[in-house]
Parts: structure tokens; sequence; C-alpha cells
């Protein structure tokens, strides 16, 4: 398989990173395909900006939805200074809303654009980063914002855009397995008795990858890290092997015989 890991920590001696070596080097190990995208290391920005909306200008929002007029004034307003926005009103002027809308489809973020692309390549995904306030850390929320965009993980029914109806959704994706992998600060117990990791595989694991069309969804935590021993470390380590050596089946219990990985060291967290 072909597997895009989609790793967030700025540390490189992390216990995240140890995760994320264990698990490369198990699908290296069962002959997968693997590229690894950190998103720390290529200074990827997580901030949802204008040109980010871009994506919503595609052929299946109903066209009553825009106002070509609006949409003329804006795309002037934004153009930049005095003689820019000359040049861009007179340009405009004449274009039909069909028109405007594609000037609009060509301003796709470029990074965007070439994440999609690794994403549209992989037959599954992956992720490895900490839980911060219950979620994914800001990173690695911003890139599934601006990444997993209208048009490219799904698209709405136009009855659904005019009634506001979330379950008009229409699913893009059809990755075989995202895996999520998340060190955390807090016992399993707080989680599961706060009610706080029913609340993170409703938003993150079926609103983020189930409702857009992943076939299997596992999410793996790695509890407790500073707290727990040296023992119970290694083997959250030894699962990240197996969960990458075994990545096409389902998941493998810790309680299993572990397949042994090469000595790593890691950080907290």
């Amino acid at each position: 398989m072909r597997v895009l890991t989609v790793y967030a920590h700025p540390n490189p001696t992390s216990f995240c990173h140890a995760v994320l070596e264990q698990f490369v080097r198990g699908l290296d190990d069962a002959g997968h395909t693997n590229e690894v995208v950190d998103l720390h290391a290529i200074k990827f920005d997580p901030v949802f900006g204008r040109d980010d909306y871009s994506f919503f200008a595609h052929e299946s929002v109903p066209p009553e939805l825009f106002d070509a007029t609006e949409l003329r004034e804006t795309m002037v307003t934004l153009s930049g200074g005095p003689i820019r926005r000359r040049v861009a009103k007179r340009w405009l002027r004449d274009k039909s809303l069909p028109e405007l809308l594609e000037v609009v489809a060509k301003q796709r973020p470029k990074d965007v654009l070439a994440q999609q692309e690794k994403v549209a390549a992989a037959d599954g995904l992956a992720f490895v980063a900490p839980i911060f306030w219950m979620n994914f850390p800001a990173i690695l929320r911003g890139w599934m914002e601006r990444v997993f965009t209208y048009g490219f993980v799904y698209t709405m029914t136009p009855e659904a855009w005019l009634q506001g109806d979330l379950s008009g959704r229409q699913p893009l994706l059809r990755h075989r397995k995202a895996l999520i992998m998340t060190p955390t600060f807090f016992r399993e117990s707080d989680y599961r008795d706060s009610g706080c990791g029913a609340a993170i595989e409703r938003l993150v694991d079926d609103f983020g990858f189930r409702y857009p069309g992943v076939e299997n969804v596992e999410h793996v935590y790695f509890y407790a890290v500073g707290a727990v021993d040296e023992a119970t470390r290694r083997g959250y380590l030894q699962q990240a092997y197996r969960l990458g050596h075994e990545y096409e089946s389902s998941l493998v219990s810790a309680r299993e015989p572990a397949l042994e990985p090469e000595p790593v060291e890691g950080g907290v967290g």
C-alpha cells in the first residue's frame, strides 16, 4: 500500500517522533510505500486564509448562492492598490458568473494543492501527533481545515446547500484506512470517564475521516506518556511498530506478543 503519514510535533527527540520512527520502520519492513509530511519541518501555514475560500467556487454549489455583482466588487477590492483596482474593474465588468467563479478557482493556494496531490496518491493515511486541548495540535488542525476542502473530500447536494442540511454531505475520499496515533498527557480513565474520548471520536474520527469516506478509521492512544514507566513506554513503541507492520489488518492489541523494535529513546509528548 501507499501510505501518507502526516506528522505534527516540533521536537525531533520527542516521544511522538519515536512513535513515528517505529511506525515507519514497521511499514518499511512490511513492504509498504510510505511518505512522511512533517508539518513543522515544511513550515506548513495552518491559517485558513482568504484564498482558501476559492475551493467553494465549485460546480456543485447552487449558482443562486452567488451574487455576481458582490463577487466582482470583492475581487476588485482585493486586487491591490488603486491602479490594480482600476485594471481589475475593467477586466471583470463584463464577465459572467461562471467566468468569475473560474477566476476565483484559479486562486487556490499552491501549498494546499501540493498536499492534496499527496493525499490523492495514497491508498491509506496515518497521523502522528499529541493531543492538545482534546484535539489535534493547531498545525495539524489547520492542515485538515485547509487540505480537506470542499470539492476534494466532500461536496453537498443543492438541497443541502439551500436548507443547511448536514445529511446532504457527499463523501469523496476513497482511502482504505486512516490510522491516528496520539500520545496523551492524561490517563485512559480520564478520557473514558469525562466523555472527552467520545467527543474526540465524534469530532476528529467520525467527522474528520469517516464522514468524508475513509473506509476504516482506527485511533490509537498512548496514554499518559510522561507518567507511565519505561516498560510501558517500550510497549507503546512496540505497538507503533506493529501498527506499521500490520497496517492493512485490524488494530493489533498491545497485549499480544510484540515484534521487537530497535532500541529507541524519546522524550515526553
